[in-house]
């Protein structure tokens, strides 16, 4: 994308409604959501969970975000550039991070034929009940973090939260 097409991206952006102000007491509620998803767990787990359903969605907002995010947490370019591509890059990855990514992908694409019970049962190996509870939980609020970014056309490159 040229410089251009980045500015007529931001300026469509910019006709869209700003979801914060416009219901605050929504938006309030999802942050609460995440802030209580992401209790307990491992902070570079839940940027590998993010990004990946960030890259499921197509979001470019989140997935600068959060790759950004996990830079600073001291992640691996080398793990970063391969969390598209887990599977062929096992070795990369923990039993634990792998069982995350998988539940991420299904419950991400879950219209595509819900959360397999191999899937599921992957992860309740790796993770206990309330892991597990806030794992799902995560992959819910960055779903819905996905879907908010992109219906009000948030741009990469342009994180509000600082």
């Amino acid at each position: 994308m040229d410089i251009a097409e980045a500015i007529t991206e931001a300026e469509a952006a910019r006709t869209r409604l700003d979801f914060a102000k416009s219901a605050p007491k929504a938006f309030r509620a999802i942050v609460g959501f995440d802030a209580a998803a992401r209790a307990g767990l491992d902070p570079a787990l839940v940027e590998l969970i993010q990004i990946r359903a960030s890259h499921l969605n197509h979001c470019a907002y989140c997935l600068h975000m959060h790759t950004n995010d996990a830079r600073k947490a001291g992640e691996s370019e080398d793990r970063l550039h391969l969390v598209a591509v887990w599977r062929e890059a096992r070795h990369f990855f923990t039993e634990r991070e792998q069982a995350a990514l998988a539940l991420t992908e299904a419950v991400t694409l879950v219209a595509d034929g819900g959360v397999p019970d191999e899937v599921y049962a992957q992860a309740a190996a790796h993770f206990d009940d309330a892991e597990l509870a806030h794992v799902l939980a995560l992959i819910m609020t960055i779903n819905t973090w996905n879907r908010v970014a992109l219906a009000t056309g948030k741009v990469a490159g342009t994180d509000e939260r600082r």
